[in-house]
């Protein structure tokens, strides 16, 4: 989580609620449709078809709606910032991507059935002995379909502005593995601060408050130009250059 502004917990209404429970029900269902079906397809060595419908359902489902600037190269790794976990089902949907994620996250073991649906790749930061393993898995998920996403700043921001990239996340793609290119993309969500996950709100709160809105929830995808010759040098090189052109992009 990014910063430490604590939030109030929300104060959901009675339509608040309904809508919660309608939407949980549709989610469900939705996952009973696509989980047969992906396990089909990945028994006839496909792409990951189904989890991207999944996740573009789950993100019709809260009232997403997603305006796309530019597009993204086929097999790059996404190099994004992060405002909350809409950002996964938005570039599921605009982008095919599958996701790199801190190990952490495998200690959970529902989440981490889900995460592997979409060919997640975990990264260990501080183990240094499993780099060769990362970088297989990173070009396992490209040649599966689509692209690879990194939240480069390792947490969620409010959506105003940007945290520091860390380049230490870049760790499973240096060296980069050949052919594939490394694309700077801005996600810009109108009324940012009023879904954005930051501070000391538990994520549960953060769901809930999520899925009890009425309103639409608009974002702006863009997708920038790869980065290019020296910028590619090391995961230092990298982390700057897509921060820079990130940063570049959020000025009016």
């Amino acid at each position: 989580m990014g910063g430490a502004i604590a939030l109030d917990p929300p104060r959901i209404t009675p339509l608040g609620w309904l809508l919660i429970a309608g939407r949980l029900l549709m989610m469900v269902a939705l996952l009973i449709v696509c989980l047969p079906l992906h396990g089909l397809w990945k028994a006839m060595r496909l792409d990951r078809f189904w989890p991207r419908v999944f996740l573009t359902g789950i993100g019709a489902i809260c009232g997403l709606q997603i305006e796309r600037r530019g597009r993204p190269v086929p097999g790059a790794l996404l190099v994004a910032n992060h405002v909350s976990w809409l950002d996964i089902p938005a570039l599921a949907q605009t982008a095919g991507s599958a996701f790199v994620a801190h190990d952490g996250l495998s200690a959970f073991p529902l989440l981490k059935f889900l995460c592997r649906l979409n060919e997640t790749v975990f990264v260990a930061r501080h183990d240094r002995t499993s780099i060769s393993r990362q970088v297989e898995d990173v070009r396992h998920a490209i040649d599966h379909g689509g692209t690879l996403t990194l939240f480069a700043e390792g947490t969620t921001s409010d959506g105003t502005g940007l945290l520091p990239f860390k380049s230490a996340l870049f760790s499973a793609v240096s060296p980069l593995p050949e052919g594939v290119a490394v694309q700077p993309v801005l996600l810009a969500y109108e009324n940012a601060a009023d879904m954005a996950w930051v501070g000391e709100e538990p994520g549960l709160d953060n769901f809930k408050r999520i899925l009890a809105r009425l309103r639409p929830l608009h974002l702006t995808i863009h997708f920038l130009p790869p980065l290019a010759g020296p910028q590619l040098a090391n995961r230092k090189t990298m982390a700057a250059a897509a921060q820079e052109g990130l940063r570049r992009a959020q000025r009016p």
